[in-house]
């Protein structure tokens, strides 16, 4: 079961790891366990520990921790340590190690994860399609037992070492079928052809809806035609993108689509409590509703789809939630280099991914007043504000650092951090600082359009 699509590996400790030979081989993106992996159950971070992720960051990987712990415990535990970090994920389950993919940019075959328990970190990651190392469960000398799991983990260790497709070489990792990133025995069911792919995608749509209903969540329905008095963020984006190699009449099409959503949308009313989904609002793309095919992101390539272009509209909603105390719960991303920038960059001008349902975008209103939501459209653009009942007392910036292109076996890649920053409304000093991107997007338009000051 663990090997059924993706190899694992084994190593001492997290410090023996070649991370060089991972990053040679492709990976770019390092998932953390906490307890028992970087350190003994419920301590803090030691010396070595944070040494290690700064050079990490250094090598040129994205970090994140992934863990069932609380925010508290994890935040103790980060405060002199530069990564993301995904609390109370619900390891094994796919959902926290797919989120934590999108926290980190990256694609699930860019990523490893790093643990000590192989029903837990290994099972959760290779049911999510992800690369594996198993790490050498830190124990105490005063702890003589071991659990039931652990014993248990030791049989299955013991037939696996006997085995001739399993490698174990401490201190050095060595991904089975060598050379380059992982790859798959076999296609995954929704590759192999169109029928099949619409197979998988009703099944993401069934799931979805059994969890959902499983989950009780409150979900925001009211609309209201009067706009709450206090505009918290706002934002406007060009509709239509005109550019080389940009096919307008998708463009075109886009702006048909976004301006359907929009008035599905416009005037939403989040109560305290709620959770506003982008899906459950907007309902099935159909050609019956007016929906056409505009451009959409599929397995890393371009190309036309019905009710493409949504993801600009999910983009602009994501940009005023992040301008706002409320909690993003669910957030998938993709390339934010699809076309070239216009003006002024603007950090989150696109790459937040939507595809109904299962690919959703939600935020919860965990403040103790109502929010608003308007979107609409003129001709050329399309605007969004995001309202409440009364003034908040921080206000939220968003700040992108170090923003350049790079070149990467003969690709082109937009990298930078993004952070939000809530600043005291009053005074304007800074009260909190959180890095929620760090960005590592393929460039999709033509490289001869990426400014040539921007390439390092």
């Amino acid at each position: 079961m663990l090997r059924k699509f993706y190899p694992w590996a084994r190593a001492e400790s997290v410090f023996t790891i070649d991370y060089e030979k991972l990053y040679e081989r492709g990976f770019r993106g390092l998932m953390f366990d906490i307890d028992n992996t970087l350190v003994h159950h419920g301590d803090d971070a030691t010396p070595e520990v944070e040494e290690l992720f700064r050079a990490l960051r250094r090598m040129g990987f994205r970090t994140l921790l992934l863990t069932n712990n609380s925010r508290e415990r994890v935040e103790r535990f980060v405060r002199n340590i530069d990564t993301l970090y995904l609390c109370e994920a619900g390891k094994p389950g796919p959902e926290g190690y797919l989120k934590a993919a999108g926290l980190l940019g990256l694609e699930r075959e860019e990523l490893v994860c790093i643990g000590d328990q192989i029903f837990t970190d290994i099972l959760g990651a290779n049911r999510s399609g992800m690369a594996s190392v198993l790490v050498r469960f830190i124990r105490l000398d005063r702890e003589k037992k071991l659990g039931k799991r652990r014993r248990l983990e030791q049989v299955v260790l013991w037939f696996y070492q006997r085995s001739p497709a399993f490698r174990n070489r401490l201190g050095e990792i060595e991904i089975e079928r060598g050379g380059g990133m992982p790859q798959r025995k076999r296609k995954l069911f929704c590759e192999m052809n169109p029928l099949f792919y619409a197979i998988s995608e009703q099944k993401g749509i069934i799931r979805r809806n059994w969890k959902d209903m499983r989950e009780r969540e409150p979900f925001a329905v009211e609309r209201r035609e009067d706009r709450l008095p206090n505009l918290v963020s706002e934002q406007s984006s060009v509709l239509i993108k005109r550019a080389k190699g940009i096919d307008l009449r998708l463009q075109e099409n886009k702006a048909v689509n976004i301006r359907l959503a929009c008035s599905a949308i416009h005037g939403m009313v989040v109560r305290p409590g709620e959770v506003f989904s982008f899906w459950r609002t907007v309902g099935k793309t159909t050609r019956r509703k007016g929906y056409r095919d505009g451009r959409i992101l599929r397995e890393g390539r371009l190309g036309p789809g019905i009710g493409g272009g949504l993801c600009n509209l999910s983009n602009t909603i994501h940009w005023l939630v992040l301008h706002s105390p409320l909690e993003v719960v669910e957030f998938h991303s993709h390339s934010d280099a699809l076309a070239p920038d216009h003006g002024e960059r603007v950090p989150f001008s696109s790459g937040t991914s939507v595809s109904y349902n299962y690919i959703d975008y939600r935020f919860r209103n965990n403040t103790d007043q109502n929010v608003q939501l308007l979107v609409w459209c003129d001709e050329e653009k399309l605007y969004g504000e995001l309202r409440s009942e009364r003034a908040f007392p921080q206000r939220f910036e968003l700040v992108e650092e170090d923003h350049h292109f790079h070149q990467e076996d003969g690709k082109y890649y937009r990298i930078s951090q993004i952070y939000k920053v809530a600043l005291d409304w009053e005074t304007g000093e800074t009260v909190d600082k959180q890095l929620v991107l760090d960005n590592h997007s393929e460039v999709m338009f033509d490289y001869e359009l990426i400014p040539k000051e921007l390439i390092r």
